[in-house]
């Protein structure tokens, strides 16, 4: 298959700059993969498409504050953006500037002027290493949440909290399963007093989401890595829900990039590491059912994924009315159910 296959023309109008007021303000889209109809719903309507026979998989991922201002030490200004946080004080991070920093150099980041060495690159990443301080604490105190390159504004405060899902737990995303972003507090105990079970696995996603396909053939793509971990008693649950038939119902790509890692012979195991799992139409699911998503870039591996599940004729559908329509599109924007 080719990127083209995947493309379709944005209204720039469409892309969402901030949060609704609420969380479940958003709209909700309802595509059917056996009929083919596709319903203009609300978030709000969501419990009318599950019962207590589901179980829904939620990524628990933490977003940190991961990016980072400052200056090298010969005075030119630097844009530093984590990518994952190692031992031993050193990150994995892309760095925008004027002339691409060299091994060795001095980094000079935040008000309080905290040096850190570019120690050698790894592809489009740097090695860094904090000298004096632990850098995920760095993050934490001084940096800002990294929205998306599509969201044309600098972060606010209010993005601190409503780029970051409500279950939010485990620290490492630079950027937000964003299907989550829907749920509050009262949609959450809904579900709950209804009898749908819920069960909870990490993928901590990485800015590599939002890299494009640089290839036509997709089949030539190579997937960023994620690190990702299902414990043994979310493990427990998802296998106890397949062998009783039961539907399970992911939250968010990321939920379905961490389970569709995880399967063995229609089973999770349970287990922690890095997934380059590349999912395109054609690829046999074993653990995922349905599917909340939001809407995803042109030509990106996550429209991929979604053409996966449901037939690439009736997402091409789904997205026209979309635009026709007016959804709003990405991170900050409304979501799809894929039933």
């Amino acid at each position: 298959m080719k990127k083209s296959d995947f493309d379709f023309i944005l209204p720039e109008s469409l892309i969402a700059q901030s949060p609704p007021e609420r969380r479940t303000d958003a709209r909700l889209m309802v595509v059917h993969r056996d009929s083919g109809l596709i319903e203009d719903r609300q978030f709000a309507d969501l419990p009318q498409y599950l019962s207590c026979d589901d179980l829904l998989v939620f990524n628990n991922t933490r977003v940190i504050p991961a990016r980072l201002f400052g200056h090298k030490q010969t005075g030119g200004r630097v844009e530093v953006l984590f990518e994952r946080v190692l031992s031993g004080r050193q990150v994995l991070a892309q760095i925008r500037s004027s002339k691409s920093p060299r091994a060795g150099m001095e980094l000079i980041l935040t008000e309080r002027e905290i040096p850190c060495r570019v120690m050698s690159r790894e592809g489009r990443f740097f090695l860094l290493e904090f000298q004096t301080e632990d850098p995920a604490e760095v993050a934490e105190a001084f940096g800002h949440m990294p929205l998306p390159p599509y969201i044309q504004r600098s972060d606010e405060n209010e993005d601190r909290s409503r780029y970051q899902t409500v279950y939010a737990k485990r620290k490492g995303a630079v950027a937000a399963p964003t299907a989550g972003l829907h749920f509050d507090e009262t949609m959450l105990s809904t579900l709950e007093a209804m009898g749908v079970a819920s069960s909870e696995v990490t993928l901590h996603v990485g800015a590599g989401t939002f890299q494009p396909v640089q290839v036509d053939n997709i089949l030539e793509h190579e997937m960023h890595k994620e690190w990702f971990e299902i414990s043994e008693e979310a493990a427990a649950s998802i296998n106890t829900a397949r062998d009783e038939h039961r539907r399970i119902v992911a939250i968010g790509t990321t939920s379905v990039r961490t389970l569709e890692s995880a399967a063995k012979e229609g089973r999770v195991v349970p287990q922690s590491g890095d997934t380059q799992i590349f999912i395109y139409p054609g690829y046999e699911f074993q653990m995922v059912d349905a599917l909340l998503t939001n809407f995803h870039l042109p030509g990106s591996t996550l429209l991929m994924l979604v053409s996966a599940l449901a037939n690439i004729e009736l997402v091409k559908a789904a997205y026209a009315q979309a635009i026709e329509k007016q959804y709003r599109f990405f991170s900050y924007g409304d979501a799809m159910l894929i039933v």
